[in-house]
């Protein structure tokens, strides 16, 4: 293991954060698998290439991304040890032979230099301490003409998710703090360019795609697992008893109207990301 910077993050994700994630990998794939196409397409991966996957967590988008560079190799790099000891244990689960894991800080972490055709990476950039820093580094670590290819958070206005949030927003503080760090840090695309292009990025692109995401069997089953999601319950934690309580209630009540045949469905929404080396 490489040395570590972002000492926050490092012990959130191995911490419950990221054990919630690793016991419940199939769970969070079911929420966030919908944008894998886009950012696979987008990196355009060839059989021989050699890709990073930034922030891999439980490795679903890097195994993916191993099956397409049939011929070349996938590192995956990632703070939680829970997650990655499950992302080695799935890849070996289905024979993938190209695939590397790695825990280790990727704004410090010494990469080989033009070590990397393309570095991609599924909501796993949003919790950089100093995100120019590491985004600089994933840059030295691509060959020059390099292809980066991410998706992040939108804000949450508007959205499925905004929605359900909202519901509990009364109850409880907010998710992202006022200093725009958290989850929804990468919000803004003016925001996102700016650090791409302070890191030494080119070619900067960013579009909004949609995808379902599947938060549960029922209701109940989805409320139950929403509230054991790290942010929400840092922030049912933080409120009075009787204030985690009534925003919980209005989470169950927020979840019905997308309640169907195939589970609790929201219409997730992202950014997606696009960037190069200079060649």
């Amino acid at each position: 293991m490489s040395r570590i910077v972002n000492t926050a993050q490092a012990e959130a994700w191995n911490g419950y954060e990221g054990e919630h994630w690793a016991d419940h990998d199939d769970r969070y794939d079911a929420v966030n698998s919908g944008v894998n196409r886009f950012i696979l397409d987008a990196a355009a991966i060839g059989e021989r290439d050699r890709v990073l996957d930034i922030g891999c967590g439980n490795g679903q988008l890097t195994r993916l991304a191993a099956r397409t560079a049939r011929s070349g190799r996938v590192h995956g790099i990632d703070l939680s040890a829970p997650m990655l000891a499950r992302a080695r244990s799935r890849a070996a689960e289905e024979g993938l032979a190209n695939v590397t894991f790695e825990r280790a800080d990727v704004q410090v972490h010494a990469f080989p230099a033009d070590g990397f055709d393309a570095a991609i990476s599924r909501f796993g950039v949003m919790f950089f301490a100093d995100p120019v820093a590491a985004f600089a580094n994933v840059g030295r670590a691509l060959r020059p003409d390099g292809r980066l290819a991410f998706v992040c958070m939108t804000g949450l206005e508007g959205t499925d998710l905004g929605t359900v949030f909202g519901a509990m927003a009364p109850h409880l503080p907010r998710p992202t703090g006022p200093d725009g760090t958290g989850p929804t840090s990468f919000a803004d695309p003016a925001r996102v360019r700016q650090v791409l292009t302070d890191a030494g990025f080119g070619e900067i692109g960013c579009s909004r795609v949609e995808a379902d995401q599947t938060w549960g069997r029922d209701v109940a089953d989805a409320a139950e697992f929403i509230r054991g999601w790290g942010p929400v319950r840092h922030h049912l934690r933080q409120a009075s008893p009787e204030a985690a309580a009534r925003a919980s209630d209005a989470l169950t009540t927020a979840l019905r109207p997308f309640a169907g045949p195939g589970g609790v469905r929201l219409r997730g929404a992202a950014w997606l990301v696009t960037a190069r080396r200079p060649a």
